[in-house]
């Protein structure tokens, strides 16, 4: 098991490194590769995967300083990923205190094994050194920023922003919650049964919850004997593992049974589950998204949730919508950074630039304009990110509304978050270090009848 969870990890973030791609994708697109079903470790690499690249900049940096003048790039994707995750298994994982020899030797005999002894021979010296440096070195010529950054585990450019946003201690504690695995919560799933006969499952499947403050169907999930995908109530769609801030979004649109709603950016299917729940499953959604793949994801979702209401439409939002209705209500969460979610999707932070805000805010502007033409007068409009930046939020909603005078900021209720930045009030802001979740942001906006 041992040997197949780190031949994943291993593979996993090579991938990860030649494609840019996510952690999900590389851990399933090599588990489908090597054939490798074994739940024990598939869970075991994508703990070591996920700790390995959230402390990216730090293990690599430590690397770096010891192969001196060699570097880390002069290496194979092999060789770098098992580099790095031996660093992050001997050292980071121990808090770089005193290093475990026996491990550290049955860790370089799994690498021969996985990559072969004359792969590894070139950096069969380094091992023993990365074992015993000390960290401290790193820290002797770098700027405050610089330091914030290696020590948080985000890029330097970030740590900037946030302080500009924030303020130094807000953007300090936002960084450190950023660095940490939320909890995680689910939401109860009322189409298929009470909330009472739901809760009386969970706990027969030693599930332990509590409900979440303000919210109506979301728990916050304490702790669990098997994982939450492996129980009974998951397969009979009696809940849906969603963060507290996508349950939040769901229930700020608060639509109405017999609407008809567009949720636009739709897949894998956590927002269409829930609009049709709180819909009582009754009304119409088209869900719209153009990836394929994601959608066959959100096929399965809604059936597994026992939804009748939802209509798959496969188009891209950047584009007008090639539907011809006037919707009661349209729901929009488009590509973002994942700056508020960088604990859940750690290689996010690594694949972005300074500019990177500035350019998504571009894609948000075309969808949101397409959102807004497919809606009534009297309609609303609820845009929602998981990020933190302004120009995917506020400064966007502010030049919406100046392009757009038929629509106006609407209060949001309940209210469970911050106001929002920039005098908009309004809108929400969620935070890691407050509020437990991915840093999310919410609008409301009502179209007016007369224009």
């Amino acid at each position: 098991m041992l040997k197949e969870a780190w031949t994943l990890a291993v593979e996993a973030l090579s991938w990860m490194e030649k494609e840019r791609i996510s952690e999900r994708l590389a851990l399933a697109r090599t588990a489908r590769q090597l054939e490798i079903s074994d739940v024990d470790a598939l869970r075991l690499a994508h703990g070591l995967v996920c700790e390995t690249v959230r402390c990216r900049n730090m293990i690599d940096r430590f690397i770096n300083e010891v192969l001196k003048p060699k570097a880390l790039s002069d290496f194979s994707f092999g060789v770098q990923s098992f580099l790095r995750l031996y660093v992050y298994q001997t050292r980071v994982a121990k808090n770089w205190d005193k290093a475990d020899l026996e491990e550290a030797k049955n860790v370089a005999r799994l690498a021969r094994s996985i990559l072969g002894w004359r792969t590894l021979q070139p950096v069969e010296p380094y091992l023993g050194l990365l074992l015993t440096e000390s960290p401290k070195t790193l820290f002797r010529s770098v700027g405050d920023e610089e330091r914030v950054g290696l020590s948080t585990y985000h890029p330097t450019w970030f740590v900037r922003y946030c302080f500009r946003l924030f303020g130094r201690s807000e953007a300090l504690a936002f960084l450190e919650a950023s660095a940490k695995t939320p909890p995680t919560y689910i939401r109860l799933n009322t189409i298929k049964a009470c909330e009472d006969e739901i809760l009386k499952r969970l706990e027969e499947e030693k599930v332990k919850v509590e409900k979440v403050e303000g919210l109506r169907h979301a728990y916050k999930v304490l702790s669990t004997k098997h994982p939450l995908t492996r129980t009974k109530s998951f397969h009979e769609g009696l809940f849906y593992i969603q963060d507290k801030a996508s349950c939040y979004a769901a229930e700020v649109a608060d639509p109405k049974p017999g609407m008809m709603l567009l949720d636009v950016c739709a897949a894998p299917g956590a927002k269409t589950t829930y609009l049709a729940q709180l819909m009582q499953n009754c009304g119409t959604i088209y869900s719209i998204d153009y990836s394929r793949r994601r959608m066959n994801t959100w096929k399965s979702e809604v059936a597994r949730m026992g939804v009748k209401i939802a209509e798959p439409v496969i188009a891209d939002a950047c584009n007008s919508l090639p539907i011809a209705v006037e919707a009661d209500m349209v729901v929009l969460d488009p590509p973002c950074t994942s700056t508020g979610a960088f604990a859940k999707i750690p290689s996010a932070k690594w694949r972005l630039t300074a500019r990177s805000a500035e350019k998504m805010a571009e894609i948000q502007w075309q969808m949101l304009e397409n959102c807004a033409e497919k809606l009534k007068p009297g309609g609303t409009l609820v845009y929602s990110t998981c990020s933190i930046t302004v120009e995917e939020n506020e400064m966007l909603i502010e030049r919406f509304l100046k392009w757009h005078p038929e629509f106006q900021l609407a209060e949001i209720t309940p209210k469970i978050g911050l106001p929002g930045l920039r005098g908009l009030t309004k809108c929400q802001r969620l935070y890691p270090h407050m509020h437990e979740c991915n840093g999310f942001f919410i609008a409301k906006l009502v179209k007016s009848y007369a224009h």
